[in-house]
């Protein structure tokens, strides 16, 4: 048997505006509220428990100390990929440089929350 990723918990500086952007991008919704702050979201009409995982974004106001350990990978389902860059730019995403060459056939973004 093996495992599989049920949730992933973010800090976050604001987290009811990520958890805003990330529904938006992903077709989530809100799941809960915890006494601390953080916002669960997850699938329509699954939430925690299915086959995709939930996001947790949980208040954080330490100071991030370098390049994130975790980034996410995210296509489009039912547009082509620069309509669905346009649609994540008006979201409040913005593009990142990496070191990237100019040649990829992909794009890097940061999220609303991220300091760089």
């Amino acid at each position: 048997m093996a495992c599989r990723i049920s949730e992933l918990v973010i800090d976050a500086a604001d987290p009811d505006a990520l958890a805003a952007f990330w529904s938006e991008v992903l077709g989530y919704v809100e799941l809960g509220r915890e006494d601390d702050g953080s916002i669960e979201i997850g699938p329509p009409g699954v939430g925690f428990g299915g086959p995709q995982p939930t996001l947790v974004l949980s208040p954080s106001s330490d100071p991030r100390p370098g390049k994130l350990r975790l980034h996410l990978d995210v296509n489009a389902t039912d547009r082509d990929q620069d309509a669905e860059l346009e649609r994540l730019l008006a979201l409040g995403a913005r593009r990142a440089d990496v070191g990237q060459t100019g040649t990829e056939n992909w794009y890097v973004l940061a999220d609303p929350n991220a300091s760089n």
